[in-house]
């Protein structure tokens, strides 16, 4: 079997590159990325992430936030009854705003592709609740069992109820005109 023709070759060494210099670079702190806008807008740079959450009213570890009592892990120590300080929360506004937000209802996403939904009319249209007949048809590219096509079908009538019943009540509507 031949060798690999980079492998034998010698690796260069750059002498000009100043590796101390790249170090460096790469182990300073660059600024948090920071996903919500409401954290964002309040963020102050010259301060440290822990100053700014606290700040705001958040907290830097959740552990030290909210920690999990001595009794509860099994282990019964006495406290000393000191107690920290309560911090003083200068921007309330982000919490809140965030709160706000959680509190809005959710808009359902669920969407099918119009390709998808067009040949689920097709299938129904033509073979009614057939579907060994739809896994026979020509429209059936894929080439999806009765099963499969059954499952897609459910999936339509949940995504789409209400166009769902309207297209049932227009084929029955069809069908009656016919006769």
């Amino acid at each position: 079997m031949p060798k690999a023709k980079g492998k034998s070759r010698r690796q260069k060494y750059y002498y000009n590159l100043n590796r101390k210099r790249l170090y460096r670079s790469a182990r300073r702190r660059a600024a948090p990325r920071i996903a919500c806008s409401h954290i964002r807008h309040a963020w102050d740079p010259s301060k440290s992430v822990a100053q700014n959450l606290a700040e705001m009213g958040l907290a830097e570890d959740p552990n030290k936030a909210i920690p999990i009592p001595k009794k509860l892990l099994g282990m019964e120590v006495e406290s000393d009854g000191r107690r920290q300080g309560k911090k003083i929360v200068r921007k309330p506004y982000v919490v809140n705003e965030m709160e706000y937000e959680a509190s809005l209802p959710e808009k359902k996403s669920n969407t099918l592709s119009r390709d998808l939904i067009d040949y689920v009319r097709y299938m129904i249209q033509n073979h009614g609740e057939n579907y060994k007949e739809m896994a026979r048809d020509e429209k059936n590219y894929y080439q999806d069992t009765p099963k499969q096509i059954k499952r897609k079908i459910n999936v339509y009538k949940n995504f789409y109820p209400e166009e769902y019943k309207d297209f049932i009540a227009s084929l029955k509507q069809e069908k009656m005109d016919v006769q």
